[in-house]
């Protein structure tokens, strides 16, 4: 048996609720997250049935526990009485008592139920943390959920500890299908996450003492591999197109990402989606169809909208529909002008502006439609160096770039089969969410000051409209926005007859489907690229190996997203090498490398020569 810990709740202000099971205690939060949805925790300590026994008691877990109560009891008597300190004198900080050491206390204090000895290795402590947090979370043990696991799987998948994180983690997260996971302002609940990026990459471990292994734990970095496996299973957090960006822009310099980094973005990701919760524009009575994504105005840093060579102050107001200016004028703001971005054929574009038609200042965006009097060119005023006008095109973009996304693989919104799959008409409100989600996270990044020299890498739609092997990465989120159960008919309670799909509908040889079932209709494929050869092998090779969740959750596999988006970035990387082996061959014009200069010079060679046969032979004459 292994040693017990007190159980630990991850999170705050839970409700508690009685279970009519003797032996079950359930807490479930009571809060709710940027969310709707009330979502449940539930833990399940190890019962020790109606009689406690001596030697199911561990000494050295009762030792650790009095330690930790004693440590704390000092620091408040040393907190209390401790002299207030002098105005101007510094206290050095204790980490003994920092919240976020506490919180991490917290999450060490759980009962192990598993074997850390296994047939393949000893289990990390970040992998037991995982799996027993998670396990509870779930209702269950970490004991349970393993046997579960393993009538599941095979025994090749469930030998790999790696794949129980997966497991534990994902069924967790699969429960709840909100588009920013209601636990992910929990502060607890993040550091789960980042223990369990590093449970998956390392798993096992070859020291097995705990104090050790904790000391070291919190110093660790995320590499990239456990980022892009973890991180876009956490509903908002990252897409899969674009989380090999994000890993670089947060990582710059660095090998790995570390916790302070992880907490600090998503803490900052959390405030800009309530900030834009709390926008409110009442003047413009419009707006109420629309979500509001961000606002430009700044009296130290204006936006400036161009006209007739005459620059106008300003506030710009970002939608997901449109963009308002509302110019400044000396008697108050004149009224709002709005170009929307849902039309086709917009184009936007960096630009220079400057006085008399000059192009002086490399900081304005041009959004036209075509012709010259639908064109808006906004200066974006940086003193900052926050790349301000590059942040704006790329937010500019991705609305512009979304829209032209649910023309090309959305079915139009009058579309009668649109009734016949079922969801399909959030398809959608999913697809706008998911750019209003990114256009946050560039916004966070943004106050981070952890951008990428160009910005549309870390905004999905925008990166993919460029991005090599797009067009199939493009399809499976199509399935995966409008995909779902096909209706095969409905009774309506009005006593009329039974609604039932069209042969065309009903005969699934040309549909598309997910991994977990759900049905793209062959009506829907408006786009061309469905008809290419590698949209056909892609298609008829759908299938996973692995245990399906969701449609976005496969443990020891991958969802037809994060195929697609992997066969994007590799064909990604041969393009990278191909142009920096073309900029390696070439300094200011001049060929570097000798075979290329060699190929190149190769035809003057050969006329250099013959003009040299053709003058011998004159002179012989």
């Amino acid at each position: 048996m292994g040693p017990k810990f007190p159980m630990t709740q991850l999170g705050t202000s839970p409700s508690y609720v009685i279970s009519p099971h003797r032996d079950f205690c359930a807490y479930k939060y009571s809060r709710r997250i940027l969310s709707e949805q009330k979502f449940p925790f539930k833990f399940v300590p190890q019962s020790l049935g109606k009689k406690w026994k001596l030697n199911d008691i561990s000494t050295g877990s009762i030792q650790e526990r009095l330690n930790v109560l004693m440590s704390r009891t000092q620091n408040f008597l040393n907190e209390v009485t401790f002299p207030l300190a002098k105005p101007g004198q510094n206290r050095k900080p204790d980490p003994e008592n920092d919240f976020g050491f506490q919180v991490m206390e917290d999450i060490f204090m759980i009962e192990q139920t598993i074997d850390r000895r296994t047939s393949c290795g000893v289990l990390s402590l970040a992998a037991v943390i995982c799996i027993e947090q998670f396990s509870r979370m779930n209702g269950l043990t970490g004991k349970k959920m393993q046997k579960i696991f393993e009538a599941l799987v095979p025994e090749s998948v469930h030998n790999n500890a790696r794949n129980l994180v997966e497991y534990c983690c994902f069924r967790f997260l699969s429960r709840d299908g909100s588009d920013i996971h209601p636990s992910l302002q929990d502060p607890a609940f993040q550091r789960l996450i980042f223990i369990t990026m590093l449970a998956w990459e390392n798993p096992y471990t070859d020291d097995i003492s705990s104090n050790a292994e904790k000391a070291s734990l919190q110093n660790k970095l995320v590499t990239e591999e456990a980022f892009v496996r973890i991180a876009p299973a956490i509903s908002g957090v990252v897409d899969h197109p674009t989380v090999h960006n994000l890993f670089k822009a947060l990582a710059g310099d660095q090998e790995g990402i570390s916790m302070s980094l992880w907490l600090n973005y998503i803490n900052e990701f959390v405030k800009v989606l309530q900030k834009q919760i709390s926008y409110q524009i009442p003047e413009f009575p419009q707006l109420s169809a629309e979500r509001i994504l961000c606002i430009g105005s700044n009296s130290k840093r204006p936006v400036l909208k161009w006209e007739n060579n005459i620059a106008w102050p300003g506030k710009l107001t970002l939608t997901d529909k449109a963009i308002y200016f509302e110019a400044a004028g000396i008697l108050g703001q004149k009224r709002a002008m709005r170009l929307d971005l849902t039309n086709d054929g917009l184009q936007v574009e960096k630009a220079k502006v400057g006085p008399f038609g000059s192009a002086l200042f490399d900081s304005a965006v041009s959004v036209s439609s075509g012709s010259e009097l639908n064109r808006w060119v906004l200066e974006f005023i940086d003193l900052g160096g926050e790349m301000r006008r590059d942040v704006w095109y790329a937010f500019i973009s991705e609305a512009i770039t979304l829209h032209r996304f649910i023309r090309k693989y959305g079915p139009d919104d009058s579309d009668e089969s649109l009734s016949n799959v079922y969801g399909a008409h959030k398809g959608k409100d999913r697809a706008t969410t998911t750019a209003i989600n990114g256009i946050a996270r560039l916004q966070a990044l943004q106050c981070l000051r952890k951008l990428l020299d160009d910005p549309t890498k870390l905004v999905q739609f925008s990166y993919l409209q460029n991005a090599p092997h797009s067009d199939i990465v493009l399809q499976t989120l199509a399935v995966n926005y409008w995909g779902g159960p096909l209706v095969t008919g409905f009774v309506n309670t009005r006593n009329q007859p039974e609604t039932q799909p069209t042969d065309e509908i009903a005969d699934s040889r040309n549909h598309v489907f997910d991994i977990d079932g759900s049905v793209y209709l062959q009506k829907w494929m408006k786009s061309p690229s469905w008809g290419s050869s590698t949209s056909t092998n892609f298609w008829k090779n759908a299938s996973v190996k692995g245990l399906i969740l969701s449609k976005n959750l496969v443990v020891a596999d991958l969802s037809l997203t994060e195929r697609a988006a992997k066969t994007s970035k590799q064909k990604y990387h041969v393009v990278e090498k191909t142009q920096a082996t073309i900029d390696a061959a070439t300094l200011q014009g001049i060929p570097s490398n000798i075979d290329l200069f060699k190929e190149l010079m190769f035809p003057f060679t050969l006329i250099v020569k013959t003009l040299k046969s053709l003058g011998t032979g004159r002179s012989h004459t």
